[in-house]
């Protein structure tokens, strides 16, 4: 069985992590001078790295795999594995310095369970290291965070996704069009683990990861369909624009997802609407022929897309039901193309 991209590639160091620059530099600073902490909290969206960092965290502070425990606070959340938790804390390691739990998910804790926990987190045995990781940190009581060290995982910049989507299509030598991997490290949303799982999806079904094949697979509307839309809309006519909104959706194209596409390449432009500058800033996520068309948008005018970008934004914002799902994008289209 082949085994999928996030794990094999999973870093082992911290050298090897992306995007989480600060934490990295402060745990390293930490293990040089021995001074770990008792407690860890880190908390970020998932796919950041946070139960990777840890596990090389426990690995850093001497902990060989017998003494690094795992718990998934998913599935064993109740006061009794909490209280065996105590009990087993105050065993010493088998062979290391420290024993080390890693607690995922730790939100989903019962609130009995997060109070006997807050019990070993104020009186810990001075051979164990806590390291709870979550993607909820405002359902964690402040009496637990207090008691923590708490690292905030910030989204991976599509620059740093695609770098790594590069190192793993190059390792299992497949066929792999930059634009492909930069259209793969938008739809991730800022999870590396999601990109890596996406790339191991679609190279499983193709021979070569085409921009083309990239987006078929991903759901997302032609190309030259995003970009006549956004001209139509940005050239102020309303039917053309209306018509070919109409075809995107006729195809299956959720609006939700063609408005992600439309917000990203209106923000490039409104970059280089404010300051060409800003070019070698995009070149990260936008291929060549992408920045063309992105300058050609950038004619309209900073005022009219600054416009058209909030306007896209506040429908963002609307929530509504299936039938009416692609009325905010359509309102917010017809506002872009009657700008005065």
């Amino acid at each position: 069985m082949t085994e999928v991209y996030y794990r094999k590639y999973r870093p082992k160091a911290f050298s090897e992590v992306v995007g989480q620059e600060t934490t990295i530099k402060i745990l390293q600073n930490a293990i040089s001078k021995k001074r770990l902490a008792h407690a860890y909290l880190f908390a970020g969206p998932r796919g950041t790295g946070k139960t990777t960092v840890a596990r090389i965290l426990a690995r850093e502070a001497g902990s060989f795999d017998e003494d690094i425990m795992e718990i998934d606070a998913a599935s064993s959340r109740g006061i009794d594995e909490a209280r065996e938790l105590r009990e087993a804390v105050r065993s010493l390691p088998m062979r290391s310095h420290y024993k080390v739990y890693i607690i995922d998910e730790v939100h989903m804790l019962t609130r009995e369970a997060f109070n006997a926990l807050l019990k070993t987190l104020e009186e810990p045995p001075a051979h164990a290291i806590f390291i709870l990781a979550t993607t909820e940190l405002e359902k964690v009581p402040d009496t637990v965070r207090s008691r923590t060290q708490v690292f905030e995982f910030g989204k991976i910049g599509i620059g740093d996704i695609v770098g790594e989507l590069q190192k793993i299509a190059k390792a299992e030598k497949l066929d792999a069009e930059d634009d492909a991997l930069k259209l793969i490290a938008f739809f991730a949303e800022g999870s590396l683990r999601d990109a890596e799982n996406l790339l191991f999806q679609i190279a499983g079904g193709e021979a070569k990861i085409s921009e083309k094949n990239a987006r078929l697979f991903l759901g997302a509307p032609r190309e030259e369909s995003v970009r006549q839309l956004l001209k139509n809309a940005l050239g102020k006519n309303v039917a053309d624009t209306l018509s070919v909104y109409d075809a995107i959706l006729e195809d299956g194209i959720d609006p939700m997802l063609l408005q992600r596409l439309i917000s990203r390449d209106l923000r490039g432009a409104y970059f280089l609407a404010l300051d060409q500058n800003t070019e070698k800033i995009l070149r990260r996520e936008f291929s060549k022929d992408e920045i063309d068309f992105l300058k050609e948008l950038a004619g309209a005018g900073e005022p009219h897309l600054g416009f058209a970008f909030k306007s896209l934004l506040d429908a963002h914002k609307i929530l509504t039901d299936d039938y009416l799902k692609p009325i905010p994008l359509e309102l917010a289209l017809i506002k872009i193309a009657t700008y005065k």
